[in-house]
């Protein structure tokens, strides 16, 4: 007999806010391929229907609630998501029996608990990323530190924690106290068949770059645990040095205005662009036409990005810190890795790989073979086993 679970999150497509939606989609169709039948329950709008088979997996959204205006609307935002959540996943459960609730990350843990102990079946936690990473530790203040409670409650309330990377396990253990063996290492996927891009290749980099200029990009959310300010910094002697170097900035977030400011102080201005947000054909297209993609993160519990750019083709320099250490392994096989927080080694590296197209070369042979590692398929089987070992433990 198949298992019935019932997955909590807060975005799922076509409702994207960032790269949640797409790991929790890519994640229940392998699932249902695997035979476990599938039920998300997320939020939406009136441009998606109440429920509704999306490739196997059966989508049930609440209406979501007036978006906040401000951070300090957002907690109760999440209170009235949550309670809408409970409410319809109480409908469902009256209709089907579950066997398993996965939440993913704190958005939805309130509703998971609620529903977990009505089915009185297992609840799964998958962290994404923690509060206290994005913050550097600084979670002495509302919302972070009540954002930091409720993650540490969900942590020890459920039955079993997924974490994305090796690092992300050893983190979360560390700052909720809990057993390491407590926490499952599953990494995130990738399907090169998703980075579809723009049919006119040729003509989108000559927006962004001469035929005789090399083009370096950053992607991602613009905060500051991203790092592009490093990057902005390590730029500066790389456009005097070597003058046929332009960089492009593809993404938007709260620290957009510091980096705007600082290239500006930089004097980076006449060398690149801010591309702010861009759709996904955009982005997959940015990988294909660059000669570099630069990952400067100081907080990285995974670091899809750099597969992305490793399975698009385009060689990537990226942090040695968190979950990049494990994309990215040492040895300078499928990818440079750099100094975290060390703007001037990692403007030494991204010389180097600009003016070595042997290097450059045999890093894109080598991460094209490399990225097969992270098969969504291979991704759900390893889920739907721990679902089952669950569901063979009395709760």
């Amino acid at each position: 007999m198949s298992l019935r679970v019932l997955i909590l999150t807060w975005e799922y497509p076509p409702i994207v806010e960032g790269g949640l939606a797409r790991h929790v989609r890519k994640l229940s169709e392998a699932m249902v391929r695997e035979g476990v039948e599938v039920h998300v329950l997320t939020r939406g709008d009136d441009s998606v229907p109440a429920e509704a088979d999306q490739h196997g997996v059966i989508v049930h959204r609440v209406r979501e609630p007036t978006r906040p205006r401000d951070l300090s609307e957002f907690v109760t935002w999440v209170e009235h998501m949550n309670t809408d959540m409970v409410a319809a996943g109480v409908e469902l459960g009256d209709r089907l029996e579950f066997d398993l609730v996965h939440g993913h990350d704190w958005l939805v843990g309130p509703a998971c608990d609620h529903l977990a102990k009505r089915f009185s079946c297992p609840m799964v936690a998958t962290i994404h990323a923690t509060e206290y990473g994005r913050h550097q530790g600084w979670v002495d203040k509302h919302p972070q530190s009540w954002i930091h409670g409720v993650e540490k409650w969900m942590v020890h309330r459920a039955d079993r924690v997924i974490t994305c990377s090796h690092y992300m396990q050893g983190h979360v253990a560390d700052i909720f106290g809990i057993e390491e063996a407590r926490v499952t290492v599953i990494p995130n996927g990738i399907d090169p068949l998703d980075l579809q891009p723009v049919d006119d290749l040729a003509t989108l980099r000559a927006n962004f770059a001469k035929p005789d200029e090399r083009l370096v990009i950053l992607v991602g959310r613009l905060v500051y645990e991203k790092g592009f300010q490093l990057a902005l910094e390590a730029l500066v002697p790389i456009v005097r040095d070597l003058q046929d170097v332009r960089f492009l900035v593809a993404g938007s977030g709260t620290h957009e205005a510091e980096l705007r400011a600082q290239a500006t102080e930089l004097g980076l201005d006449d060398h690149g662009t801010f591309l702010g947000w861009i759709g996904d054909d955009v982005l997959h297209s940015l990988y294909r036409i660059a000669d570099l993609c630069v990952i400067p993160s100081l907080y990285e519990p995974f670091g899809l990005v750099a597969l992305e750019a490793m399975a698009s083709g385009c060689p990537c320099i990226v942090a040695d810190t968190g979950g990049l250490r494990e994309v990215v392994p040492p040895g300078e096989r499928v990818g440079l890795r750099f100094n975290g927080g060390d703007a001037e080694h990692l403007g030494v590296m991204i010389e180097r790989l600009l003016t070595d197209a042997p290097l450059r070369d045999r890093l894109v042979t080598e991460a094209s073979e490399h990225v097969l590692r992270f098969d969504w398929q291979d991704i759900g089987r390893q889920t739907a086993a721990l679902y089952a070992e669950l569901h063979r433990t009395p709760v």
